[in-house]
């Protein structure tokens, strides 16, 4: 079992942006040099942020707390086994 805290459910966001300029761009380009790269990744933000969407959370504050409180529940029966 992973557990993220809620307090840090934003990483998630910044996971996904890296995997997608990772896929999107950097796994199969062709770079001579650091500049090369370096240029690629401001290209593919530029591009990115020349038409950004927001992000919508889609869980209530209430489910996620609910989660959490069980998630505690698991771990705390488990450590007193």
């Amino acid at each position: 079992m992973h557990f993220t805290p809620t307090s840090s459910s934003w990483l998630n966001v910044i996971e996904r942006w890296f995997r997608d300029i990772t896929c999107n761009r950097v796994r199969n380009g062709v770079f001579r040099s650091v500049e090369q790269l370096e240029q690629a990744i401001r290209d593919y933000i530029d591009h990115h942020n020349a038409n950004p969407k927001t992000f919508v959370w889609t869980k209530k504050a209430e489910d996620i707390l609910e989660k959490v409180k069980r998630a505690r529940a698991a771990l705390n029966k488990i450590s007193s086994e």
